[in-house]
């Protein structure tokens, strides 16, 4: 940066944040790219490091010789990775906690190779009764792979603060974020 950049008239910043819980809306199907393309090594890594012996993940012979006819990727990195597509766009400093999951499917396959597309239909919320600033929201997660075949479904209840709430955190916290600050992309 040069002493000429850095005495103009500063520009406004924006900060990278999902959504506060007024923001989350019913009639909204939000697609969270760029997808995801599954290697071999995210399979046994994943596999590994959660000390899931099964060979459907890890051994070629022997899942050559299944149904399927050749190694599955993990359904528990499926699900991982569709969660963490909605991060960035969703919830990245608004979550307060997930409350947990529900309904969750594996209708199709994964194989090594395959690219996950995630996407998110809010559900239901309401604000806490319990928790002032926070409200409870409920997203359908779907993934699909890079046919449009539907690999993943997963209900999530999630816990979320409110604009105001926190506005108020982040004026005390890193003082970076601002009302004005949500960047799409």
């Amino acid at each position: 940066m040069t002493d000429a950049a850095s005495d103009a008239v500063p520009v406004r910043e924006v900060v990278q944040r999902g959504l506060w819980f007024e923001e989350f809306e019913a009639d909204v199907r939000y697609l969270h790219r760029p997808g995801r393309t599954v290697t071999e090594a995210d399979n046994v890594l994943f596999t590994t490091l959660t000390m899931n012996p099964q060979p459907l993940h890890l051994d070629a012979e022997f899942a050559a010789a299944q149904p399927f006819g050749r190694i599955l990727v993990n359904s528990l990195f499926t699900l991982s990775t569709l969660v963490g597509q909605s991060v960035g766009q969703l919830t990245l400093g608004t979550l307060v906690a997930n409350l947990g999951f529900g309904e969750v499917a594996f209708p199709n396959p994964v194989f090594v190779g395959d690219t996950l597309y995630g996407e998110s239909v809010v559900e239901s919320k309401r604000l806490s009764s319990s928790r002032p600033g926070e409200g409870v929201v409920v997203l359908a997660h779907t993934a699909r792979n890079q046919h449009g075949v539907v690999v993943a479904t997963a209900s999530r209840t999630m816990l979320v603060h409110t604009r105001e709430a926190g506005e108020r955190r982040s004026a005390h916290g890193d003082g970076e974020r601002r009302s004005d600050d949500r960047a799409s992309g």
